[in-house]
């Protein structure tokens, strides 16, 4: 069972709504989703969870490149919504709508060190493009991505159990969260 909020930032704090993940069908759906709640294209966080088992959360700022994270990749992997991530983290997402400005290693700007540093691959282009490279156990993607909103590297990268909540918590949106629950 999935659960799934989008956090929207404003001048006075945060909203939060339900997110309907039956109306996501790729990640590009899931950024679309994020940028129509956004506030004067402030920051939306969308934050995903499969019970205990992994969480992810995806940082979109207007029109800038979305930011990922995802607790267990090897796990999330596994699931529907958790594939759309770590597919997109490891460079094998199959509908390349979102990988337009590749570079010649085959990986988004950025993105090579955040696999490096914690998905433990230290060359990302090894197969990445035919899907061979394994999913790592373990976190994946950019854990930095909320440090400026209050949730530290260190945090994002120990939360398990109710980790949306400790995330909200940190934020300051736990009430808002909450409500959608």
């Amino acid at each position: 069972m999935y659960f799934a909020a989008l956090l929207a930032r404003t001048e006075d704090g945060w909203e939060a709504s339900d997110m309907e993940l039956d109306d996501v069908e790729s990640l590009s759906d899931l950024i679309d989703l994020a940028r129509a709640a956004a506030v004067d294209d402030d920051t939306v966080v969308a934050l995903i969870e499969q019970e205990d088992a992994w969480f992810g959360v995806v940082r979109v700022d207007g029109e800038e490149d979305p930011r990922y994270f995802v607790s267990n990749a090897a796990a999330a992997s596994r699931s529907s919504y958790g594939s759309m991530l770590t597919d997109e983290l490891l460079g094998s997402d199959e509908e390349d709508d979102e990988l337009d400005e590749l570079d010649l290693d085959g990986t988004e700007d950025g993105e090579e060190e955040a696999i490096t540093a914690y998905g433990g691959s230290d060359d990302a282009d090894d197969g990445a493009g035919s899907g061979a490279e394994p999913v790592p156990a373990g976190p994946l993607g950019d854990p930095r991505l909320l440090d400026d909103l209050g949730v530290t590297h260190k945090q994002l990268m120990t939360l398990d159990g109710d980790a949306l909540s400790e995330i909200a918590e940190s934020l300051g949106a736990t009430e808002v969260l909450e409500a959608v629950r």
